[in-house]
C-alpha cells in the first residue's frame, strides 16, 4: 500500500500542517525539512500531483508553445529553463507549433485543458487572439523574443534593432556600401526589428536604399539557400548580405557553395547565431550572437517570481531587453573605399 502523509507525520513526529507547507513550497525550518525529505525516502513516498492540482488549483507544470522545436535559439532556451524549472518542482509540456498559427491556437487550447500553471511563449500569432483565452485566467504568460500589442503581459527581448545596427557598421566600416539583407517574415516583431536596424545604420551613414538588396525570408534553411540566390542574382554588384537568423545563415552558406562564391573575397557575410557552426564554415563566419543562456535565465526568474512570490507585482508588464555581442570571424573582407 501506498504511503500517505499520515505515514510521514507518525515517522517524524510532526503535524500535517508542516508536512502539507513541506509539499506545497511553504516555509519549513531546515531541521523539519531534513526529517520530512528522510522520511520521504524510508517510505517511498510519491506526491499524487494530479489529486493535489485539484486541491490546490496549480499543477507545478508549465506550458511552453515555440515556433520551431528545431530551431536551435529556441532548443537552448527551452533546455535552459527546464533546467531551473525542474529544480523549483515544475514540469514543461513543450509545443512546437510549426510556425502555423492555427497550430499556436491549438497548442495553448491543449495546455489550458491540462491546467497549466503559465505559459512561456515565443509568439507566431502577432496579434495575440490565441492567448486571450489564458489571459482571462489570471495565469501568467511569458513571452520569448517577441512583443504583442493588446496582451498584457512579460517579455524577455534582445534588442534586434541594435543587433543589426552593429552588424551593419561593421560592414560600412569595412568599406562596404552595396550591402544585402535576407530578413525574416513580414509581420514577425523580431524581423522588423532588425531590418529596421539594417535601414537605420543605412542612412545614418549616408547610403541609399535599395529594394532589390533586401529580401523577406521565412526563418528556415532553404528560404537561406533562396534569400542568397535572388540577392546574388539581382544584384551582382553586391559586395556583402547579412542573414538574419540561424536556419537562414546555414542556408545562405548552403547557397555560397552552391553558387561557388568565395568568402570573403567575392562575398563578405555577417550570420546569426551557433558560435560552433560559425568555426565549422571556412573561413570562420562572422555572427551575432544572442545571450541564450541570460535569456533562459530570465525567463525562468520572472516565471516563477509570478508563480511562487506572494507580494504584489506591478500591474504594468515587465520588458527585459539584452544586447547581443558580434562574434568576429573572417568573413568580412576590407574594401578599398
Amino acid at each position: 500500500m501506498a504511503a500517505t502523509m499520515k505515514d510521514i507525520a507518525r515517522l517524524t513526529g510532526l503535524g500535517l500542517a508542516t508536512i502539507s507547507s513541506y509539499f506545497n513550497g511553504g516555509n519549513v525550518r531546515e531541521k523539519n525539512r531534513v526529517k520530512i525529505e528522510k522520511a520521504i525516502e524510508e517510505l517511498h513516498y510519491e506526491v499524487n500531483e494530479v489529486a493535489r492540482g485539484l486541491k490546490t488549483n496549480a499543477t507545478k507544470t508549465i506550458g511552453v508553445v515555440i515556433p520551431e522545436l528545431n530551431n536551435i535559439f529556441c532548443a537552448e532556451i527551452i533546455t535552459g529553463m527546464e533546467d531551473i524549472l525542474r529544480s523549483h518542482g515544475y514540469a514543461t509540456i513543450v509545443c512546437d507549433c510549426r510556425t502555423d498559427k492555427k497550430l499556436e491556437q491549438e497548442a495553448v487550447e491543449f495546455l489550458i485543458r491540462r491546467r497549466v500553471d503559465g505559459i512561456i511563449n515565443m509568439p507566431v500569432d502577432e496579434t495575440g487572439a490565441h492567448l486571450k483565452r489564458f489571459q482571462k485566467t489570471g495565469k501568467p504568460i511569458v513571452l520569448i523574443d517577441r512583443k504583442i500589442q493588446g496582451i498584457s503581459c512579460d517579455s524577455v527581448l534582445v534588442d534586434n534593432k541594435k543587433a543589426a545596427e552593429d552588424a551593419m557598421q561593421l560592414f560600412i566600416e569595412k568599406g562596404h556600401r552595396k550591402i544585402g539583407i535576407i530578413g525574416g517574415p513580414e509581420g514577425i516583431f523580431t524581423a522588423e526589428e532588425r531590418l529596421e536596424g539594417y535601414y537605420t545604420a543605412l542612412k545614418k551613414a549616408g547610403i541609399p536604399i535599395k529594394n532589390s538588396l533586401v529580401y523577406h525570408g521565412d526563418y528556415t534553411i532553404q528560404g537561406g539557400v533562396r534569400g542568397l540566390e535572388e540577392l546574388v542574382r539581382e544584384n551582382p554588384d553586391m559586395t556583402a548580405v547579412f542573414v538574419t537568423n540561424y536556419e537562414m545563415t546555414m542556408g545562405a552558406m548552403i547557397g555560397v557553395n552552391e553558387l561557388g562564391i568565395q568568402i570573403p573575397e567575392q562575398l563578405s557575410v555577417i550570420g546569426f547565431d551557433n558560435l560552433q557552426f560559425a568555426r565549422a564554415c571556412r573561413p570562420k563566419l562572422t555572427i551575432v550572437s544572442q545571450p541564450t543562456d541570460r535569456i533562459a535565465r530570465e525567463i525562468a526568474r520572472i516565471i516563477l517570481e509570478h508563480l511562487e512570490k506572494k507580494e504584489e507585482r506591478s500591474e504594468e508588464p515587465f520588458m527585459e531587453k539584452l544586447q547581443t555581442e558580434i562574434m568576429e570571424g573572417k568573413s568580412v573582407s576590407i574594401l578599398n573605399r
